[in-house]
């Protein structure tokens, strides 16, 4: 499943955001990097540990702590912390496949890393090239979002940065741990989650509806308990 999510930043987070990030120091992006992907990433790069990192880290993940979009799509257990890369000058990352597993930095949690996400924080006015391009069922999905939005997907999927030729593309990207480790199922469920809010939402005041989202609900959470590794 890939799932674009609008908006889990304002535009003053976004603009507070631009202004650490275009005055860091960055630095090489191999560092982060697994033996294969090394070979294809050609990228700048935050140290992990710099204010601004840990800074606009610690304000996404508040932000989509919030974002019941989120919540209903990846349905979270862990989330290794955001970093922020750069690509311009005709920089790129070739084909590759995330790494299985994260070590959390400041903590001896390892994290299977189900979902991936990026954040983007450059307007797609502002550089050329630079699609994150995604291989899934249904073809490569090439993707370029505006300021604050964001693409979540299948940590599994093959995938790549095309070259940047003009401008700076900015953004974050980080990985997660779902409670749902199966992509089919947590697909299912989040089908399953939005039909139960539609129909909370179109049918008010209806006994019967209310009697079937109550229904519905039923299944959701026992599918959910069922399906959960914690």
């Amino acid at each position: 499943m890939l799932i674009s999510i609008p908006d889990v930043l304002n535009a003053e987070q976004v603009a507070h955001a631009r202004q650490l990030l275009d005055a860091a120091d960055w630095v090489d992006g191999k560092g982060t990097a697994g033996y294969q992907s090394a070979k294809a990433k050609d990228n700048m790069q935050l140290p992990e540990n710099s204010p601004a990192a840990r800074e606009l880290g610690d304000m996404i993940l508040s932000s989509l702590s919030r974002n019941p979009l989120f919540n209903a799509a990846a349905l979270p257990l862990q989330i290794f912390p955001p970093l922020f890369n750069r690509y311009s000058g005709g920089q790129s990352f070739g084909t590759h496949v995330d790494n299985a597993i994260r070590i959390h930095p400041s903590a001896p949690v390892r994290i299977r890393t189900d979902l991936s996400a990026t954040l983007f924080f450059a307007g797609p006015e502002e550089y050329d090239g630079g699609e994150l391009c995604i291989e899934d069922t249904y073809g490569v999905q090439r993707v370029k979002l505006p300021p604050g939005h964001m693409v979540l997907y299948p940590s599994t999927s093959l995938h790549h940065v095309t070259p940047v030729t003009r401008g700076a593309r900015i953004c974050s990207f980080f990985w997660l741990q779902s409670m749902i480790r199966d992509d089919s199922k947590r697909s299912l469920l989040f089908d399953l989650d939005l039909s139960i809010q539609r129909l909370g939402r179109d049918l008010k005041n209806n006994t019967v509806a209310e009697q079937t989202s109550v229904q519905l609900t039923g299944v959701f959470h026992n599918l959910l308990r069922q399906w959960a590794e914690m």
